[in-house]
């Protein structure tokens, strides 16, 4: 008998082994007994890519702080310098933005298993995706991102990187009009080739962008966040 008399000639295994995953889809109680180890695992994969956005953002904030601590250190320091730091907080926004993606694609499958195994399992009422296992398996065969870059973008502006470009905005304007008193403030923001105002009306059509894209309103994509903003009353004394 040949090899291919005991499978299916796709591979050494026969189709016994080959199929062994449907033994555990036939049977609850294997599922249960496999399920926490992908629960886990997922929940390790999602803190990891938590971390790498956080060290984006520790680092995005260090440069800030370095370049407004230099900036501000003396009169003679150009303003251009806070330009170059936004230039620098907006590569480090892309890189965030990238990695917020992978983080939510990890975050989903959790929540996803919590909503439909773990909730239910406290209470059951029903599931929320009937065809949840379904569901699931297609993910892990075809693995696809579950927010848009454009979303991706708006929620970090809105939650960090917003609030850094605003910082460097209102230090470059202090920078060109209190802290040089004797020059003009034109004469304090221009760049080589580039006259003052111009590099101010940039500069503003450069926020402009920052805030239409955080404000930009269009459907949720993301996965598996705090929804609300009022407290529940768990656990209020």
């Amino acid at each position: 008998m040949t090899d291919s008399d005991d499978g299916d000639g796709d591979g050494p295994l026969d189709r016994d082994d080959q199929e062994i995953g449907a033994a555990v889809a036939n049977e609850s109680e294997f599922l249960l007994d496999v399920l926490p180890h992908f629960y886990r695992g997922e929940v390790s994969q999602a803190n990891s890519a938590q971390d790498r956005i956080d060290r984006t953002t520790d680092w995005a904030i260090t440069l800030l702080a370095a370049v407004l601590s230099l900036v501000f250190s003396s009169r003679n320091m150009p303003a251009f310098l806070l330009l170059i730091g936004i230039f620098v907080l907006s590569i480090f926004l892309f890189y965030e933005v990238r990695r917020y993606r992978f983080y939510d694609h990890w975050r989903a499958r959790v929540r996803f298993v919590q909503e439909n195994v773990f909730a239910n399992a406290l209470e059951p009422v029903g599931v929320e995706h009937p065809a949840w296992r379904e569901e699931l398996s297609d993910d892990l065969r075809n693995p696809t991102f579950k927010v848009s870059t454009r979303e991706a973008l708006s929620r970090r502006i809105r939650r960090v990187y917003g609030l850094l470009f605003t910082v460097a905005g209102v230090g470059w304007t202090f920078k060109v009009t209190m802290f040089t008193p004797e020059q003009r403030w034109t004469e304090a923001a221009e760049l080589p080739g580039l006259h003052g105002a111009l590099v101010a009306v940039l500069l503003g059509l450069f926020f402009a962008g920052v805030i239409g894209i955080g404000l930009w309103p269009g459907g949720r994509e993301a996965k598996g966040e705090i929804h609300g903003v009022e407290p529940g009353d768990w656990k209020n004394e």
